[in-house]
């Protein structure tokens, strides 16, 4: 018999990725990395994606999976289209451990992942008993999905070259350690390179400099801490191993055109209706 679905780690969500921006689209177009496992299904519209520090053309019936712990950004046209699935990391035995990217031409494998989406929010709506089972059952209906994407040849997995190999470990590098207070050019030291040639690589592959990288998913984290009342705004700066409140403050206004007290003012408002 087939093994029992397995029992949710933490919640499971689904929904649109327009709806996911919630009217903040830096929290996925600034590069960062998220404790869940990400489904990307592109159904209508293009855009660019950044994954471990390679960036990548995404179109209509294409597929990104994301794991936990993988540094990434999205940044789609206006207008795009897709649908999201964001699951506890390694929910499904099934679900790959590296990044995926999928362009998948079958039309019954586009009409399968878009019914298991969509069924996953009608879950969600009606909210019945065992809801979390419920989308439990389907990440692992999308990881085998997934894995049969691979097997038809769908997977779009160039080889890489030096260059990308070194970017992919820089942004490895950058997602486990980015809290601590180094600077780019201790990065590149430990991975036996100049800062310029490291700069001059991860340009090349994704349009970003080596210090640019490093600071977005500083950002980004800034402003998920500063969405919340607590910690307090100096308790953020030390977290993120700024050496002072002025210079987090600063950091903060030079990228944002506010302070870290602004920002958390804003984000307590109430959404504006449309």
């Amino acid at each position: 018999m087939p093994p029992a679905p397995p029992k949710p780690k933490g919640p499971v969500r689904s929904g649109s990725y327009a709806m996911e921006l919630q009217g903040a689209p830096w929290k996925f177009t600034l590069l960062h990395d998220r404790e869940d496992d990400v489904v990307l299904w592109v159904t209508k519209g293009q855009g660019r994606v950044v994954v471990n520090g390679i960036r990548r053309g995404i179109s209509v019936n294409n597929a990104l999976f994301v794991p936990a712990g993988t540094l990434f950004a999205i940044d789609m046209q206006q207008g795009t289209q897709a649908l999201m699935v964001q699951s506890p990391s390694g929910l499904s035995p099934y679900l790959p451990h590296a990044p995926l990217l999928l362009r998948v031409r079958n039309s019954l494998a586009q009409a399968e992942l878009t019914g298991t989406i969509d069924a996953m929010n009608r879950e969600i709506t009606q909210n019945r008993a065992m809801l979390q089972e419920a989308l439990a059952a389907h990440v692992g209906l999308i990881a085998v999905w997934l894995q049969r994407q691979v097997q038809a040849g769908a997977s779009d997995s160039p080889a890489e070259s030096a260059a990308q190999r070194l970017v992919r470990r820089y942004a490895r590098a950058v997602a486990q350690d980015f809290r601590k207070p180094q600077v780019m050019g201790q990065y590149a030291e430990a991975l036996d390179v100049t800062p310029t040639h490291l700069s001059r690589v991860c340009r090349l592959c994704c349009g970003k400099t080596a210090a640019d990288i490093l600071t977005e998913r500083k950002l980004h984290a800034a402003r998920i801490a500063l969405e919340s009342p607590k910690p307090t705004i100096k308790e953020v700066a030390c977290a993120l191993g700024f050496t002072s409140p002025a210079y987090f403050t600063r950091f903060i206004q030079s990228h944002t055109g506010q302070t870290p007290s602004a920002l958390r003012a804003a984000a307590r408002q109430p959404a504006a209706r449309p």
